[in-house]
């Protein structure tokens, strides 16, 4: 099982928890095994910085991660988080069983997720989501 350079070496991390679950039933795949090691690797991750003027004139940086982890049955479906803790490796997990639960369900999407370290509030809403999606893409 290949290493990835961004992931964590915590063995309770939500990656590593799917990685595990990935190895359990790859014996089963049969003909489909060699999807196994596409399924260990995200297609993408990407790593953004989003200065916020707060509502006292000071910049802040919150940290985001989108996480698209296959995109082969269609564009990704998924949700955003929103807390302080969440990092890269729990966003990763996220978009990667977000994959598996579409293609369980036969439906035409893959797993895709993004994360910002807090909600903003409500003045700060509209900016956020143009510049998520400059950032960061389709």
């Amino acid at each position: 099982m290949d290493k990835l350079s961004y992931a964590s070496d915590s063995s309770t991390s939500a990656w590593n928890t799917y990685l595990q679950q990935i190895e359990r039933v790859a014996p089963y795949l049969g003909e489909l095994s060699p999807w196994v090691d596409t399924l260990r690797h995200p297609k993408r991750a990407l790593i953004v910085d989003i200065p916020v003027q707060m509502d006292d004139g000071t910049i802040r940086h919150f940290e985001g991660y989108r996480v698209q982890h296959n995109l082969s049955r269609g564009p990704g479906k998924g949700g955003v988080r929103y807390h302080p803790d969440v990092d890269l490796n729990e966003v990763m997990a996220l978009s990667a069983w977000m994959t598996i639960k579409c293609a369980a369900l036969n439906l035409p999407y893959g797993g895709a997720v993004r994360r910002r370290q807090r909600r903003p509030v409500r003045r700060r809403q509209r900016r956020h989501p143009r510049r998520s999606v400059l950032a960061v893409g389709r």
